[in-house]
């Protein structure tokens, strides 16, 4: 036992049974949902499966980071599944772990999850590209044309590594079963149209998560400074597995999403003098501030290697 942050660990933490819990509601939620669709009112159906959608990526998170089990080959398992059609589990994974292995957060040369720009590209980015990059750093837009964007810069990402001889094959005929398995079951056993079902699931669920990353991190000199909170975060700390609490997870990635609400709060004094990242009071603030304000602008003023992109 970490007597400082009170994880437990070993066998005594490794069942995990909330995670459990919440990856049979999840899936469950989700096959019960899609089987009743034609009975359920749109006004209902359609939060619900952003939410499922969105909460999905949140258990995604989850797995990436060793829960529920020790085997990084059944927590993958468990994750494939893609709800959300378009991001393939493998490649969140593998980026995500390059973000918190960064050693400057935000850089955009080394966290492939900055929403930062690298000065030299930013200077050569027309004023369409600017527009749009400012509008995703605001809650409205991002909410709005976030997803899009995801799916653009991923395709033409992984367009290059296969113009550069890097394609990953593997990872994308297995996302192809994977989605194929799904839409045989939501478009033919369930009979929702594809359109709807990106319109009810996957675009407010993609949506949903990208309010919780727009805060997360900021530019700072000292990069442990980077990393954001947000507390009280309500009924949105439950649909992000309580990652709002972000500057303790980067602290303690391993620990599980049940135990951050405690951890934060013996911990909460420690963390903060030490680190002068942000300290929102709920997303209401967050969405006050960058409803329609930029959280930042799009070149980044402090990461070392920036100008030295090509």
């Amino acid at each position: 036992m970490d007597r400082r942050w009170g994880v437990a660990s070993g066998a005594a933490r490794r069942f995990e049974g909330p995670t459990w819990v919440l990856i049979v509601v999840i899936y469950g939620g989700f096959l019960a949902l899609t089987a009743c669709w034609r009975e359920v009112p749109l006004w209902v159906g359609a939060p619900l499966g952003a939410w499922l959608c969105a909460w999905h990526m949140s258990l995604q998170h989850e797995c990436i980071h060793g829960h529920p089990t020790r085997h990084v080959w059944l927590n993958g398992w468990l994750a494939s599944p893609p709800l959300n059609l378009w991001l393939p589990y493998t490649l969140y994974r593998d980026a995500h772990l390059l973000h918190h292995r960064a050693e400057y957060l935000t850089d955009p040369l080394e966290d492939p999850e900055t929403t930062y720009a690298c000065p030299v590209v930013w200077g050569r980015a027309g004023r369409g590209r600017r527009w749009v990059h400012a509008a995703c750093n605001t809650a409205f837009g991002r909410v709005l044309l976030g997803p899009v964007r995801a799916c653009v810069q991923l395709w033409r990402g992984q367009a290059g590594e296969a113009l550069a001889g890097r394609a990953r094959w593997r990872v994308w005929l297995r996302h192809a079963a994977w989605v194929c398995a799904l839409l045989i079951w939501v478009c033919g056993v369930c009979h929702i149209g594809l359109g709807a079902y990106v319109a009810c699931f996957v675009y407010p669920g993609t949506a949903l998560i990208m309010i919780r990353s727009l805060a997360e991190h900021r530019a700072a000199e000292r990069p442990f400074d980077r990393t954001a909170v947000v507390e009280q975060a309500g009924l949105l700390g439950v649909l992000f597995l309580n990652n709002n609490l972000h500057l303790l997870h980067h602290e303690r990635p391993s620990v599980p999403w049940y135990a951050l609400p405690a951890q934060w709060r013996e911990g909460r004094d420690d963390l903060l003098r030490t680190r002068n990242g942000p300290v929102y009071v709920g997303y209401r603030e967050v969405l006050r501030r960058y409803a329609v304000r930029p959280h930042h602008p799009g070149p980044h003023p402090y990461a070392p290697a920036a100008g030295a992109a090509d």
